[in-house]
């Protein structure tokens, strides 16, 4: 079981990805936006983060590059489904800038759990 910061700004995804989590037995904490997400990842000690990368306030680029500065050894995986450029261009930028794995929405649950394992290294 890991403990996971799952960041995202569009409630229903929010609420699927949160209960799929749960449901494979991970603990989790969410946040609506960026300055939520620095927030949360400040107050407590997470195993991983997975952040969307378009949200209001603090984008997920951005947040990927204030953990990278605050808590360099924290893992994360970060997920869009597109935006102002193209999804895959969003993704490369995330993985250049420090997440360990990237997911392009839609995303399958087993897919998500197969990032999560990659990244944990946990089965």
């Amino acid at each position: 079981m890991a403990k996971i910061l799952l960041a995202d700004d569009d409630a229903a995804l929010l609420k699927m990805v949160q209960l799929m989590l749960r449901r494979a037995g991970h603990e989790v904490t969410t946040a609506t936006n960026g300055n939520e997400a620095l927030r949360r990842a400040a107050e407590s000690q997470f195993d991983l983060v997975l952040t969307d990368l378009i949200m209001p306030d603090k984008e997920g680029i951005e947040v990927i590059l204030a953990l990278r500065k605050k808590l360099p050894g924290l893992k994360v995986i970060a997920m869009s489904g597109g935006g102002r450029v193209n999804v895959n261009d969003n993704l490369a930028l995330a993985r250049t800038l420090g997440a360990a794995q990237t997911l392009a929405k839609p995303f399958s649950g087993q897919e998500l759990l197969a990032a999560i394992e990659a990244v944990l290294g946990k089965t």
